[in-house]
């Protein structure tokens, strides 16, 4: 999801860039107690934020809804379940009631590895995307889909929409959707048959928030050092749209310390289904830092924070570098947030993983 699809109630500079008309009319159709209220109401500062934010919670998904909630769902430790949680305020996921909306299958499809939900506001609906597999077999992972028609996704129904087909029937995951120049996207993870990877990160259009439509183009493959130690991974795509340009973020390698985020950029006025448009980061923009001691940071996604201006990067890490066994049996993948920086030159700024703060720091 763009920032655009994270917007504050609060009409801010992007809702002007966005449509100017609109947010017009919409205050000059305001009662004259709010109008009167506007010039003098303070926004709240950003940050500073707990983190880890969310403990046992990797590859996290926050977006901050119209109705002034900030929504989060992240994989669970167990790989089971689908979880929710909202809160006004940033800080305030840490202690938010957390919800199981929707639990594995006992049996057949979506029934083992539950992994990496992120839930999107479409035409009025909620839609999450997320991977799973059979319970028979759990690597023949896929991208599903799940649909609540109620305005708070804490209520209603979801609905299983089904599979996403995409051109093969391989390992795919960790889909993102996002709309640019009025166009709905889905950026996803998936081995490409007779290829030297395990995943690629793939591009399409969309027809519905399930289906896809016309052609699915490659963007990046792993192909530095950095994005193959432990397996050969480019996944967990996120765009962030600004400055004039469509920014993707990407995590590479195994998910031990060696993870790390990557950088897509394509100017916001060319074809996002061309590659030629995009150029990659020969470096890493995100990584493991000895002296904040936070390892294998990734899988990331983009919000805002409350003063509606402030961009915030959310990203799960560990507290240490060594791990027994096998990663995916290591629940301590914690959701951790940080300011997003920006340079001159108008690109995001992402610094290093912060440290835990006083009040978080003995979490394991």
């Amino acid at each position: 999801m763009s920032r655009a699809d994270d917007l504050p109630p609060t009409p801010d500079r992007r809702l002007v860039l966005k449509g100017a008309a609109l947010a017009a009319g919409a205050l000059a159709a305001a009662p004259a107690t709010a109008l009167a209220a506007t010039p003098t109401a303070k926004p709240k500062a950003a940050g500073p934020y707990v983190n880890p934010l969310v403990p046992h919670r990797a590859d996290p998904h926050i977006t901050r809804h119209t109705d002034g909630f900030y929504y989060f769902t992240a994989t669970a430790p167990e790989y089971d379940r689908i979880i929710l949680r909202r809160s006004r305020t940033l800080n305030g996921l840490t202690t938010a009631a957390e919800s199981v909306i929707w639990r594995a299958h006992p049996t057949g499809d979506m029934g083992a590895h539950i992994w990496a939900p992120e839930m999107h506001r479409i035409g009025g609906k909620w839609y999450i995307y997320f991977a799973a597999a059979p319970a028979e077999d759990v690597w023949r992972i896929r991208i599903w889909v799940l649909e609540n028609s109620h305005p708070n996704p804490f209520r209603g129904t979801w609905v299983e929409k089904g599979q996403i087909k995409t051109a093969w029937e391989t390992f795919s995951l960790d889909a993102t959707a996002f709309t640019h120049r009025g166009t709905r996207y889905l950026a996803w993870a998936q081995h490409e048959p007779g290829m030297d990877n395990n995943t690629a990160l793939w591009l399409s259009r969309m027809a519905n928030p399930w289906t896809l439509t016309g052609p699915q183009v490659r963007l990046s493959t792993p192909q530095y050092d950095w994005e193959c130690i432990g397996y050969k991974v480019n996944e967990g795509a996120y765009v962030l749209q600004r400055n004039g340009r469509v920014f993707m973020t990407y995590s590479a390698s195994a998910t031990d310390h060696n993870y790390c985020m990557g950088l897509l950029t394509a100017p916001a006025d060319s074809d996002l289904m061309n590659p030629a448009n995009w150029s990659k980061s020969p470096t890493p923009v995100f990584t493991s830092n000895d002296t904040t001691k936070q390892y294998g940071p990734g899988h990331n996604c983009f919000t805002v924070a409350e003063d509606g201006r402030t961009d915030v990067l959310v990203y799960h890490a560990r507290q240490y570098k060594e791990i027994n066994g096998d990663p995916l049996n290591d629940p301590n993948r914690h959701t951790r947030v940080q300011t997003l920086g920006w340079k001159p030159d108008g690109t995001p700024d992402f610094g290093v993983p912060v440290a835990d703060t006083a009040a978080a720091g003995g979490v394991r």
